[in-house]
């Protein structure tokens, strides 16, 4: 339809590119404006023109290599056709991609459970995970290419691979957020109004960097916006009610590795490789990780109910209270990060060694499609890996904690 032609084309991600500052190399403002800048207000590009010479930051320096354009599939080394022009939004739309990005995970979820709320951390993850996996399959079963370039500039190429419909940074800024000011609401006693303001600046911002950094159509940001807060309607009733089962039932890993696998195995398959099912992997595997380590404090014995019914009024941290959280992230994240080390290098060769394959020179292969030995190996080791992160997050780190006398009191009744 014409709507979703308009939303759908790439001249429209221009546009907002240029409004915030991002303009293409031939672009007449980008010439006009490095006539007359000297205020070092522009991010440094590089580019080749039809003469072999380089533009760099307005001036042709013709001394450079031709290796100097080489591009890099997959990083953001590639030599630039853009010219960036203000910095602040720059910065502010890398940080706010970021938001929706495996580093932001791995630090937000285990600061959560160590520093806040297990009771609301366990929901929001499930939250995260069902809209994550649903949002993912639709991208391999759509297909849509991302926003072409040109004419969009694209700003970053690390997801370049995958496909755009729908924006999955876009329902993470839905789904983690507004999760969290759904579950706190009536379990502490804070003004929700500026609970909401805050996710929806989270929100905005996420979406927007996506446009900037010309990742996504604007239909793509829209139509994920769209289905996350659909999705959320029933999701969050039911995994509000799912949580009790899940920690008290003796079921709950077996279920839970099952469903997890199903959905790994049986995850839609494109006709070209891209890291959505890999990314997909992580994202459940997190989640078992999570929910066996909180089952088997339960089931231990461990945790109990708390003495207080909600709502609890919210503590601000003394100096005490602040340098504890300071120790329990400190070593907890070198422990997190030794445990994706060790697990990942271990499952890897082990799952080589199982498949009589060599792990040296299957590092080195490329992905020739989504049934590869490759593939399956990194899906496995992935699926290892960031299970035990979930656990050690929920169960070792926090029995760690309290036998060195760092816990938070409240961490073990948050049920």
């Amino acid at each position: 339809s014409k709507w979703v032609n308009y939303f759908k084309d790439p001249y429209l991600v221009l546009e907002v590119q240029k409004f915030f500052g991002v303009y293409p190399i031939n672009d007449k403002f980008a010439k006009k404006h490095f006539n007359t800048t000297s205020n070092g207000n522009v991010v440094q590009f590089k580019k080749k023109d039809k003469n072999n010479s380089v533009i760099n930051n307005g001036s042709i320096n013709e001394s450079l290599d031709d290796t100097e354009s080489a591009v890099t599939s997959g990083s953001d080394t590639e030599t630039k056709d853009y010219v960036v022009t203000n910095k602040f939004w720059y910065y502010l739309f890398v940080f706010g991609t970021e938001l929706g990005d495996e580093i932001f995970y791995a630090s937000f979820i285990p600061f959560w459970f160590w520093n806040v709320d297990g009771a609301v951390g366990r929901r929001v993850v499930m939250v995260w995970t069902m809209i994550m996996c649903i949002g993912q399959g639709i991208k391999d079963i759509v297909c849509w290419p991302r926003p072409a370039s040109p004419p969009v500039c694209r700003l970053q190429q690390k997801w370049a691979l995958e496909y755009g419909m729908p924006s999955t940074h876009a329902m993470v800024g839905i789904s983690i957020p507004f999760s969290v000011v759904l579950y706190t609401m009536q379990r502490y006693e804070y003004p929700v109004s500026i609970g909401f303001i805050i996710a929806f600046l989270w929100c905005t911002v996420i979406s927007v960097s996506r446009l900037y950094l010309g990742m996504h159509t604007v239909l793509d940001v829209i139509v994920g916006l769209l289905l996350a807060t659909l999705l959320m309607i029933p999701i969050v009733p039911l995994v509000d009610r799912m949580d009790s089962y899940i920690l008290t039932s003796q079921w709950s890993p077996i279920l839970l590795s099952f469903i997890s696998i199903a959905i790994i195995a049986y995850y839609p398959k494109s006709n070209i490789w891209t890291p959505t099912r890999q990314d997909t992997t992580m994202v459940v595997s997190v989640c078992v990780g999570v929910h066996i380590g909180a089952w088997t404090n339960y089931q231990l014995g461990i945790m109990s109910e708390p003495q207080t019914s909600p709502p609890y009024g919210v503590i601000w941290p003394s100096y005490e209270m602040l340098g504890l959280a300071l120790l329990r992230v400190a070593l907890g994240f070198s422990c997190i990060l030794a445990t994706r080390a060790v697990c990942k290098s271990a499952s890897y060769a082990t799952l080589c060694f199982l498949l009589r394959l060599n792990s040296s020179d299957l590092r080195r292969t490329v992905h020739t499609g989504p049934s590869s030995a490759k593939n399956t190996v990194e899906l496995c080791y992935k699926y290892i890996t960031y299970a035990a992160m979930g656990f050690n997050t929920l169960y070792l780190l926090p029995s760690v904690f309290s036998m060195l006398g760092i816990h938070r009191p409240s961490f073990y009744t948050e049920i």
